[in-house]
């Protein structure tokens, strides 16, 4: 015992100390969480989008366009990318000829443009009509550009 202070109210200082400083860590490890799940992600759909790319849209079968194969690229990705919630979306566009000459008619150099966009944990999290979730997207985009008349070219 100090000069008239009793030792239960030392003690009880730890407490609250806990008590402010549990709820700062918790929101420093969700955030921590999320970050490493969105690098994951993005180190995942950069490893894949380019090996996608190259096998669904280069020399699509028929006279299917851009957008056909924009399409197969979406199915492609997102069964690549399944388990780490995210959404994916692909815009295919033709480009002109380097020479505007005759190649122009046959056809030119293929851009697919993929886009994922993550969203952090926890979503739609909702307690006593406070809604917690995050309000943001994390957006991650990559073009690739192919050669349609030589499979494996990426441009």
């Amino acid at each position: 015992m100090r000069a008239g202070v009793p030792v239960a109210e030392d003690k009880a200082q730890a407490t609250v100390e806990m008590a402010v400083v549990l709820p700062v860590l918790l929101i420093l490890a969700i955030l921590v969480y999320n970050v490493m799940l969105f690098v994951c992600a993005v180190a995942r759909f950069d490893h894949v989008v380019a090996d996608v790319v190259m096998a669904q849209a280069v020399s699509p079968p028929g006279d299917s366009g851009a957008t056909d194969g924009a399409a197969r690229v979406a199915a492609s990705l997102e069964e690549a990318m399944e388990g780490y919630r995210v959404s994916i979306s692909v815009a295919g566009e033709r480009g002109v000829s380097a020479d505007g000459g005759v190649l122009e008619l046959v056809g030119a150099l293929h851009t697919y443009r993929c886009e994922m966009r993550f969203q952090p944990w926890p979503g739609a999290l909702s307690i006593a009509g406070v809604s917690l979730g995050a309000p943001l997207e994390l957006t991650h985009t990559r073009s690739i550009t192919v050669d349609p008349w030589r499979p494996g070219v990426v441009a």
